[in-house]
């Protein structure tokens, strides 16, 4: 067993053109003098960077009092538990019921699959297909209720809207518009009212009738860019149709861009597409291509890979339940309980609590890849890297939500001319990431700052590029202090997106750099009341 086996496999990344001749690989340096020094100086400092959080999360701390009304009984080790954070929150307390309902939805198709094939040859799993929607419609009638109404005549809008147009310029410019116009007026009017309709349907708002959960407007955004893969999808089948070799077996990226007859492009396929169960809720994001490729030809997913992608979800989960047991940060955070903090205590805080988004983002998307992956459908792998595992922006932005980065790339950069005009296409498409997470400044400020970030390493490349200097000796280096930029580029702006905002992050560089000069002037025999 080797470091590199704790990379998440991806089959995708390793196409022949993507990986270097033997020529071209270095040598390792893992046993050298250098990397010596450095093992010395990662085992002084990640325990520190352990330690500190831990420190500030002790009852004994000046500050505790402040925040300990968020804290939760906890299970380990007689700790309280962060349980504070309202998004993990409702996924950590509700993983007992998913896994019961994932349960029994792969129990019902493993029951139907059998009873098929008893009397079909074995072949495609279009069959499938019927079941998918009938499930999907049951699971969408318990979680959001009467509000299963409103999701239905959206996305049958679409496919209206998707169906008259076919291979019309109009069709994507008319898919766009309804469906920002949608992410506008859900956030406008709340998911609306049946009453605020017309008081004869005033009845379905009622309590018993909202479902487990009735916010149906906030999953929206997920199935929002289903709608799009599928509307933009057609409209190329329509326009540039291609088709395959039977028994040819396609990787992900050929079942993205490979098109279906026109047939297939069926309100039944959409439907049971755009509302499919394991996906639904969050993801990870399917393009329809992919996903009616996986049913007409159907892929062999091993259950060894099953049980060790299981294995590797436990343990993240584990991780996550340790970190929240004993470092309060987003408690901490939440309530601004930093009073008297020295500048590394700040620091760790913004760092732990990056670290806590990364993982309340990691774990239901792996849950709910789990849960395709046992009903014979791969969805593309989000966070393939962990986020300290990052020093290129454009890398980072890669690993992060990559389903959702392969979307964004289909279906917004390259359309708008990819690398023809990279700085412009980046701000086009991180404010859209911005205003499609949440309608409010705080994303909006962080989707900019996105793409004022990612002008240093464009330039470094234009300037240095590795075609030209990679075998000299300082480049590695140059490269090295290029990547701590941005990493500290990029915990900035997710510190303003995701945790803090802009009025904490001002907060925090006063602390840690207006306080520290201030008291370089006090040593200097230096006061003043500013």
């Amino acid at each position: 067993m080797s470091i590199t086996d704790l990379t998440v496999k991806i089959p995708s990344s390793s196409r022949s053109t993507s990986i270097p001749s033997e020529s071209n690989r270095k040598p390792s340096r893992w046993g050298t003098v250098e990397f010596k020094f450095y093992y010395v100086i990662l085992c002084l400092a990640l325990p520190l960077m352990i330690w500190i959080p831990i420190t500030l999360s002790d009852p004994s701390h000046p500050n505790y009092p402040q925040y300990q009304y968020k804290l939760w009984q906890g299970w380990l080790f007689g700790r309280n538990l962060d349980n504070s954070d309202s998004q993990y929150r409702s996924f950590r307390n509700n993983i007992p019921i998913l896994t019961g309902v994932a349960f029994l939805f792969l129990l019902l198709k493993y029951s139907w699959n059998k009873l098929y094939l008893m009397s079909k040859i074995p072949g495609d799993n279009l069959h499938l297909i019927p079941l998918n929607a009938v499930l999907s419609l049951i699971f969408l009638v318990a979680l959001h209720g009467s509000s299963i109404l409103k999701l239905v005549i959206v996305i049958t809008i679409n496919f209206i809207i998707a169906k008259a147009c076919k291979s019309s310029k109009l069709g994507p410019a008319l898919t766009w518009a309804f469906n920002i116009g949608i992410l506008f007026m859900n956030d406008r009017y709340n998911g609306y009212r049946f009453g605020a309709i017309t008081p004869s349907l005033e009845f379905l708002d009622q309590e018993k009738y909202e479902g487990f959960y009735p916010r149906w407007h906030i999953n929206f955004n997920i199935t929002m860019l289903r709608l799009v893969s599928f509307s933009m999808d057609y409209y190329w089948a329509c326009r540039k149709p291609n088709s395959v070799e039977t028994g040819i077996s396609l990787d992900e990226r050929q079942r993205q861009i490979t098109s279906h007859p026109h047939e297939m492009y069926s309100y039944a396929n959409y439907f049971s597409y755009a509302l499919y169960s394991p996906l639904y809720i969050a993801g990870p994001i399917m393009t329809f291509n992919d996903f009616l490729w996986q049913f007409r030809r159907p892929l062999t997913i091993t259950r060894s890979s099953v049980l060790g992608y299981l294995i590797r979800f436990i343990g993240c989960l584990l991780t996550m339940e340790a970190v929240l047991h004993f470092m309060y940060v987003v408690a901490i955070k939440d309530t601004r309980a930093w009073a008297s903090d020295s500048p590394a205590q700040i620091g760790m805080l913004g760092f732990w609590n990056l670290i806590i988004v990364w993982l309340k983002l990691l774990l239901p998307w792996r849950f709910f890849r789990l849960w395709a992956l046992v009903d014979g459908i791969d969805p593309p792998e989000n966070m393939v890297r962990c986020m300290a595992n990052n020093y290129s922006t454009f890398g980072f932005w890669r690993s992060w939500h990559r389903s959702y980065n392969l979307w964004i790339i289909r279906y917004i950069y390259i359309p708008l001319g990819g690398m023809k005009n990279v700085f412009v296409n980046s701000v086009l498409v991180f404010t859209f990431v911005a205003l499609w997470h949440d309608l409010t400044f705080k994303l909006l400020a962080w989707g900019w700052l996105v793409s004022l970030f990612i002008l240093p390493e464009m330039l470094a490349r234009y300037f240095l590029p590795a075609s030209r200097y990679s075998s000299t000796s300082w480049y590695r280096h140059v490269c090295a202090l290029g990547g701590v930029v941005n990493i500290l580029l990029m915990i900035t702006t997710n510190l303003v997106g995701f945790v803090i905002g802009v009025d904490g992050l001002r907060f925090f560089l006063n602390e840690l750099l207006m306080f520290e000069y201030r008291e370089e002037e006090m040593r200097k025999g230096i006061y003043r009341r500013c």
